[in-house]
């Protein structure tokens, strides 16, 4: 079964996938990348059964033009983001607009074009009143995920990132955004229209918003819906 899913989702999905194998024999193989892209995939017709996005609007749009099987979208968590940046950074970054001070050389944002991540990342800076003082340090990646590399890898000073990807990584320091700065990342999932293996897809997005699930969405970050079920 194919998964295509947000970046942001990575270390909490690889998780649960190896759990969901072992208890069903169901092999899971998951796409990860932006949301928009992995969006424009499933418009194009790529073979995937279940849609993990990053910001529920992707599934609502999808499910406007038929792409997505009646009534299976849920809204299954709530993201954030966070200020990340290597434990040897010589300048600790508290809050966004620490982000013009020159000794922050470069820093990066997933690209708000097509990822959800990346559009709060610029909501808070330009909330901060600093999106347009700090065009010049400004570095896209094509996901949240290769965002947090460069800063991982030392090619930028800081990144702002899904939190859930800052708890998984050593070996760095981080601090959240105020959620005051941006609009609630609330996530959507849904089974893609035409699948073979709705069966199995099905059987999944239950796994990811029932009691196991939800325990590993918690624990990498995530808050959670009153109910997983609707939107």
């Amino acid at each position: 079964m194919t998964v295509s899913a947000a970046s942001d989702l990575t270390p909490a999905f690889q998780e649960m996938g190896r759990v969901f194998e072992e208890q069903t024999g169901v092999k899971v193989i998951f796409n990860f990348g932006s949301t928009g892209m992995l969006a424009q995939q499933i418009e194009r017709g790529a073979p995937v059964d279940l849609f993990a996005a990053a910001n529920v609007s992707y599934i609502t749009e999808l499910e406007r033009q038929g792409l997505i099987v009646p009534g299976t979208s849920i809204r299954y968590a709530r993201g954030f983001i966070v200020l990340w940046s290597r434990a040897d950074s010589p300048f600790p970054v508290q809050r966004v607009s620490d982000l013009t001070h020159p000794e922050v050389r470069r820093f990066a944002i997933a690209n708000p074009d097509h990822a959800p991540y990346g559009v709060a990342a610029r909501e808070a800076l330009q909330s901060a009143g600093v999106w347009e003082k700090v065009q010049p340090k400004l570095v896209l990646g094509e996901n949240v995920n290769q965002a947090f590399q460069y800063a991982q890898s030392g090619n930028v000073d800081v990144a702002i990132v899904a939190l859930s990807l800052a708890l998984q990584a050593g070996g760095g320091q981080w601090v959240p955004v105020s959620e005051n700065l941006y609009k609630p990342i609330d996530q959507g999932m849904a089974i893609v229209k035409g699948t073979p293996r709705q069966r199995e897809a099905l059987q999944f997005a239950r796994f990811v918003s029932g009691a196991q699930g939800r325990q590993v969405m918690e624990k990498h970050g995530f808050a959670l819906p009153s109910s997983g079920q609707g939107q």
